[in-house]
């Protein structure tokens, strides 16, 4: 891929979420001529597309559909160059509770992505996978060698969509590349993920912020970085047919990262258990810390916005849109 997307035919799936929202965005700023699908609803909700800037709409053509139909993402992918597939289902905690939902989405929906581009000629396809396929690690850093270990239904879905992937490209020689990120955060996230939720409660002026196990170790990204190390691997030809990790490299604790946040935002609140928040004890992923050097290696990228950094920009969005993290203070 040429380092320049000025003209570039584009599709983004899962472009209404969190970080595909951000992806949308930076293509369209970048002179893409972006194809983004959000879900289908019946009140025409674009998600986080909504808030597109003037300037930004007419770079973004909004199609509303579900990868769950072969027909439809079949013709989602005609024309275009290259294809970002981020739509998935990606809560844990309900992934407990309906795991139907998620093989059908996060496997059934990958493998018509993945035909529709084979069938449609498509330059080069980045699949979204996650850093919870790895599961607790074996050892840390985590490369891309891991083993990939199934201890959510959300993971057992997303190794079974990485594996398809792989088979694309060694069955038809299909140009894909996994992009693996570890746990991104940042404006738009949703209550669901634990920065906001912390956010939220300590702004709340509440005596407690609930969580629920505050020692397992996560890598978090702020969205930015992560985008960025999309469009890199989606860049470089030496990344077709492999999976590559995007992430710092630096580990924290949950429990260290809430006490930053409550430093940052001056909150006084006191750190809770709250036992409805913790997962299965054999489901936990206890630690999480990306080894990036095939990331650096294939494409150059680098993390470039500090946890102090990131976490303080996200504070200043869920200040400004408070009414959107209610959840958070609701249910604890």
């Amino acid at each position: 891929m040429a380092k320049n997307w000025k003209g570039v035919r584009v599709l983004v799936t899962g472009a209404g979420g969190f970080i595909g929202s951000h992806l949308t965005e930076e293509l369209a700023r970048r002179g893409a001529k972006v194809r983004a699908l959000v879900r289908y609803n019946s009140r025409s909700h674009w998600g986080f597309l909504e808030d597109l800037s003037k300037e930004l709409k007419p770079r973004v053509d909004v199609w509303s559909g579900d990868i769950t139909d072969p027909f439809y993402v079949s013709e989602l992918a005609k024309d275009q160059e290259v294809v970002f597939h981020l739509a998935a289902l990606i809560a844990i905690p309900y992934s407990y509770i309906a795991p139907s939902s998620y093989v059908a989405t996060n496997i059934g929906g990958t493998l018509n992505v993945l035909e529709a581009c084979r069938s449609r000629g498509v330059r080069k396809l980045v699949h979204t996978s996650t850093s919870e396929v790895y599961g607790t690690a074996l050892y840390t850093p985590i490369d891309e060698n891991h083993p990939l270990q199934g201890q959510s239904p959300y993971s057992a879905s997303k190794i079974g969509a990485d594996k398809l992937a792989e088979s694309f490209h060694r069955s038809f020689r299909l140009p894909v590349a996994v992009a693996r990120p570890f746990n991104a955060y940042g404006p738009r996230q949703s209550a669901r993920a634990v920065i906001p939720t912390v956010i939220s409660q300590a702004l709340s002026g509440r005596a407690e912020i609930k969580l629920g196990s505050v020692t397992p170790v996560r890598d978090f990204n702020y969205v930015t970085d992560t985008v960025a190390g999309f469009l890199a691997i989606a860049q470089s030809p030496r990344t077709i047919g492999e999976v590559v990790n995007i992430g710092s490299g630096r580990g924290v604790t949950i429990g260290e990262t809430a006490r930053q946040i409550m430093k940052i935002t001056k909150s006084r609140c006191k750190i809770a258990l709250d036992s409805k928040r913790l997962r299965p004890q054999a489901s936990e992923v206890f630690k999480l810390v990306c080894g990036n050097r095939k990331i650096k290696k294939l494409t150059g990228w680098k993390p470039q916005v500090s946890l102090e950094r990131g976490l303080a920009a996200t504070i200043g969005h869920v200040e400004r849109h408070r009414g959107q993290y209610k959840d958070a203070l609701y249910n604890v």
